[in-house]
């Protein structure tokens, strides 16, 4: 007498597709889904290893500086070229609100023509110096530094960041694309199905096949949501389209961003002294001495100039995130505040398309939302190692035999 055999119910359309889809993707991409999520997760943590890496120089143990003033900023910066003898000037100059830190100068040069990162940027340097002598405590070369070439292989694969839209870019969209048919594939029918897919159940279970589609399936769900909004806030570097998408949708249906190009300098250029760019120092220190910092472009001539519509200030408010910022622009001949553009002055799309590279590295709520980030990031590198296995152990099954 045969034995009934219950035929499952066969899936439906969409979930037959998003089944092919899934799998295809999975198969075609995930080898570069691993490197982007990897680099990610590695990347996540930079500033708190380089703040303890650097720690001796960040800080500048000059003694007595209630007595002493800093030097003004185009001496320092004499002082630093002298001693640096980079043959590409000075870009630009970190100055920190706290006086115990040691000022930061930068040599970035992008060459625009190049195809591969290392070529694309001539010099990517910086140099920790005393403020109250002069004195560079030690230089990093951040071209070649591990955390730099991590973002860079994030990015762009290590070719020209430009290129960073299609050969990452694509294949993000696609994982997004995997995402949700991962969400369609995992959601279960019934109640008890759902038990089975939330938890590992491992008591009773020997096959390695079993606990590796568990690994996939199970915290595949638990990092999915986080993943998306991981995904979604790296598509932002590469498309404008979302950018303008996630500002419309937080603004409440604002299609204009804030354009301040119109405030420009308006002084004769006779006005502009050597002590220009300190008038604008004390200005932003005095507007805001409880803020982390702020960055001065020194005004050279670089590689890649462009026009630049006014002299434009950010100061970062926070130690560990860039989404408290306030913008002021300034009078570059006279040194005369022009515009302030503070936090509470814009609407939440503005604060939402600020927020994006925190949310992004998962530094937007400190150390807490970082190992979010980080575990995060090693659960989608697992994703298509696991989902690769599954598809391996189902390729080598072998038929059952009928009685």
């Amino acid at each position: 007498m045969k034995k009934k055999h219950h035929h499952k119910n066969k899936p439906g359309f969409f979930k037959k597709w998003s089944a092919k889809l899934h799998l295809w993707f999975g198969l075609g991409i995930g080898f570069l889904i691993f490197i982007i999520s990897i680099t990610g997760a590695l990347y996540v943590f930079k500033d708190e290893l380089e703040k303890f890496t650097r720690k001796d120089v960040i800080y500048h143990n000059e003694q007595n500086i209630e007595q002493k003033n800093v030097l003004p900023i185009r001496m320092m910066e004499k002082s630093v070229v002298e001693q640096v003898k980079e043959k590409y000037p000075v870009h630009w100059v970190n100055v920190p609100i706290d006086k115990k830190m040691s000022y930061l100068f930068y040599w970035y040069e992008h060459n625009t023509k190049a195809w591969n990162y290392f070529d694309e940027l001539p010099v990517y340097k910086a140099a920790y110096v005393n403020p109250y002598t002069g004195k560079v405590l030690r230089v990093y070369d951040e071209k070649n530094g591990f955390f730099n070439i991590v973002k860079m292989i994030h990015w762009s694969f290590l070719l020209k960041q430009d290129w960073g839209p299609y050969v990452v870019g694509i294949p993000v969209i696609i994982f997004l694309i995997m995402l949700i048919t991962g969400i369609v594939l995992w959601w279960p029918k019934n109640k008890a199905a759902r038990k089975q897919r939330l938890s590992f159940k491992w008591k009773n279970v020997k096959s390695w096949k079993r606990k590796n589609y568990d690994l996939h399936n199970i915290l595949g769900f638990y990092s999915s949501i986080f993943a998306l909004i991981f995904t979604i806030t790296g598509l932002f570097y590469a498309y404008f389209v979302v950018q303008a998408m996630i500002y419309v949708i937080f603004s409440g249906g604002e299609t204009k961003y804030p354009d301040f190009s119109h405030i420009k300098t308006k002084a004769p250029i006779e006005l502009r002294t050597e002590g220009t760019l300190d008038k604008v120092i004390s200005t932003v220190i005095q507007k805001y001495p409880d803020a982390f910092g702020f960055a001065i472009d020194l005004g050279h001539k670089h590689m890649d100039d462009h026009e630049h519509p006014n002299f434009e200030v950010y100061v970062k408010h926070l130690s560990y995130s860039y989404h408290k910022s306030s913008s002021l622009i300034f009078d570059e001949n006279s040194g005369e505040l022009l515009h302030t553009h503070d936090p509470k002055d814009k609407n939440f799309g503005e604060k939402a398309v600020g927020a994006n590279y925190d949310i992004h590295v998962g530094s937007i709520l400190g150390l807490p939302t970082k190992i979010i980030a980080f575990i995060v990031s090693l659960i989608c590198a697992s994703l298509p190692v696991t989902g690769f296995m599954v598809w391996w152990g189902r390729r080598k099954k072998k038929p059952t035999k009928t009685a």
